[in-house]
């Protein structure tokens, strides 16, 4: 293990990166605590724009600097990224000038430094969460609002022009192997660095139980429009199904209403949706977005038993068995009927830990990123 207790780091996130409850916050928090417990000494700088401070983070930080988001509607007219522009902060900037340590910036959201010539010799590294404008590419065609559709769209535009910044970046960290392959096209200095996630350890349930699980933030277009073509599935079939999220959409609380063998958990605490995921029999994952690691796959596959995704959820991955893939409603009838009369027993459970071990080693993957820190 490598001695890092004289290392300073300056992370910059695009939220407040605790409570760990979404998928960006999680890949930044436990990378922070993972440096944190290599002796990283971590200057945290947060944008915050709804979450609290977190004093939590103070444990892990050598220092925690928030700065409000500015989300004026002037901001939209902005010729760079509004995700971008609303992070572009003087105070920031000023603080990351009065030393010369490393800087990671969590997303191109943060990116706006690099267009200042000050930061030219500062080793800055970019973790790209996605490639960002396929990810507001897909939002765009999920989205059923108008004037959302609208923003969305010129924000796809805004950041593919955005994206070349990235190379006046030191490395790059690409989240999966599909997103590497595409930044190493463009840039130097590429590195595959994988998400990190609460869980570093398999720990599943042996046995069985009498329902599926879906889940997800229901508040996003392409969360919710996976649910509604799950349900589709169920409906030719008597098996239980349990869609548990944030903030499901009138339409689908209606539509699950509608269907008696599927169940709407609403908002389900951390404990709650955990317990869910343990418990299922099966858990679903299907997207249409092929960006990035999907972290609730990661926790799906840590703790759950059989795991249903589709294609594009395991893009760009090794999954090396295990998950099942099914890619239309007829398959994912077939595979559940399958499967539910089977228990998850003690050797499919050293299967997973084994196929994990070599799937998701973040020992490896923090080495690397200690290296690049200091290079």
């Amino acid at each position: 293990m490598n001695n890092t207790s004289d290392k300073h780091l300056h992370i910059v996130s695009f939220d407040v990166p605790y409570p760990a409850n979404y998928g960006g916050v999680i890949d930044v928090f436990f990378r922070i605590k993972a440096l944190s417990q290599r002796g990283v000494k971590i200057h945290l700088h947060c944008f915050e724009y709804g979450r609290e401070h977190s004093a939590y983070l103070e444990s892990f930080c050598h220092s925690v600097t928030y700065y409000k988001r500015e989300t004026k509607v002037a901001k939209l007219f902005n010729t760079l990224p509004y995700i971008v522009c609303s992070r572009d902060s003087e105070e920031l900037r000023n603080n990351l000038l009065k030393d010369d340590y490393p800087i990671l910036l969590e997303g191109l959201h943060c990116c706006s430094i690099l267009t200042y010539d000050v930061f030219k010799d500062r080793n800055i590294i970019v973790r790209a969460h996605n490639v960002e404008h396929e990810y507001y590419e897909h939002l765009a065609m999920a989205e059923v609002d108008a004037k959302k559709k609208v923003y969305l769209r010129q924000e796809v535009r805004k950041l593919k022009d955005f994206e070349p910044i990235l190379n006046k970046a030191k490395a790059i960290l690409a989240i999966s192997q599909k997103d590497y392959e595409y930044f190493s096209q463009k840039y130097n200095n590429v590195y595959m660095l994988t998400a990190y996630n609460a869980y570093t350890e398999v720990d599943i349930l042996e046995g069985g139980s009498d329902y599926v699980l879906y889940h997800g933030n229901l508040s996003v277009a392409e969360n919710y429009s996976a649910a509604e073509y799950i349900v589709g599935a169920f409906k030719k079939t008597d098996v239980k199904l349990i869609v548990a999220g944030m903030n499901p959409p009138q339409h689908l609380v209606k539509m699950i209403e509608n269907v008696p063998n599927v169940e709407l958990v609403d908002s389900p605490d951390d404990q709650t949706l955990f317990d869910l995921i343990r418990h299922a029999h099966i858990n679903i994952l299907v997207t249409e977005q092929a960006t990035g690691l999907k972290l609730k796959l990661l926790n799906t596959l840590f703790n759950g038993r059989f795991c249903l995704v589709n294609d594009k959820m395991v893009e760009g991955l090794d999954v090396n068995g295990l998950c099942y893939i099914v890619n239309d409603q007829n398959a994912i009838r077939f595979a559940v009927d399958e499967l539910m009369p089977r228990r998850f027993d003690e050797h499919q459970i050293e299967k997973r830990r084994k196929n994990m071990r070599n799937f998701y080693n973040i020992e490896e993957a923090t080495d690397m990123l200690l290296k690049l820190i200091v290079m």
